[in-house]
């Protein structure tokens, strides 16, 4: 083999193996490439009752206002007036409902970032209790003081409350989920009791007062 066919082989040689290289590369960085694609959409399984499914076919509480109808076992009541309340960052609401029958309740509705319902009933006037203590006794039933505090509100629809104003409140919890709340607005030295029992997301049914069904997918007391 002369010294000018020896070159020539060898160049094709290295052509070869460059443009193997190449290929490989190329490949790797494709797969690379699918790989990414594949992490960034796949999501994994979807709960079929998630909280946006659960809205979407029952409600969402967070957008409850005076006109819309909530109902849950087996009772329905209208929502007369709402609060929106903040302390901080920290935001909720609370909706005055009455029935047919002249019960009157209160709703709160809290995201914390999970959503809580938490359906009150106003103690009986002559029931007095001590507003700030650590612990209270009521009933047989042991309430320990899980926070306090002030925070602002703003009032729509029938609350019997000025349209802005602050509360300061007291709130507790009973080892079996029970809740007591003290509440006082402005500068009144009077504390309101509140009852509280915690709803399952499930029970509480909203019909928005627009109609059209259930409220569009889109917290306390």
């Amino acid at each position: 083999m002369n010294g000018t066919l020896a070159y020539l082989v060898t160049g094709l040689g290295c052509i070869v193996a460059i443009t193997g290289v190449v290929v490989v590369s190329i490949a790797v960085w494709r797969s690379r490439v699918r790989a990414t694609r594949t992490a960034r959409t796949y999501r994994g399984p979807v709960d079929p009752f998630h909280t946006a499914d659960t809205d979407a076919l029952r409600g969402d509480p967070r957008r409850l206002g005076p006109g819309d109808i909530v109902e849950f076992r087996g009772q329905s009541y209208a929502v007369r007036g709402s609060l929106h309340l903040a302390e901080g960052s920290w935001t909720w609401s609370e909706h005055f409902l009455d029935d047919a029958r002249g019960d009157r309740l209160w709703l709160s509705v809290e995201s914390d970032p999970d959503l809580e319902l938490v359906l009150w009933r106003a103690a009986p006037p002559e029931l007095t209790l001590p507003a700030g203590a650590p612990a209270v006794e009521v009933a047989g039933r042991h309430y320990r003081r899980e926070e306090s505090g002030q925070a602002r509100f703003t009032s729509v629809g029938a609350t019997g409350l000025a349209p802005h104003g602050y509360l300061r409140y007291h709130d507790y919890t009973a080892p079996d989920g029970a809740q007591l709340s003290f509440e006082s607005y402005g500068d009144s030295p009077r504390w309101e009791i509140g009852f509280g029992e915690v709803l399952h997301r499930a029970e509480v049914m909203i019909y928005p007062a627009g109609g059209g069904g259930s409220a569009p997918a889109a917290g306390k007391a």
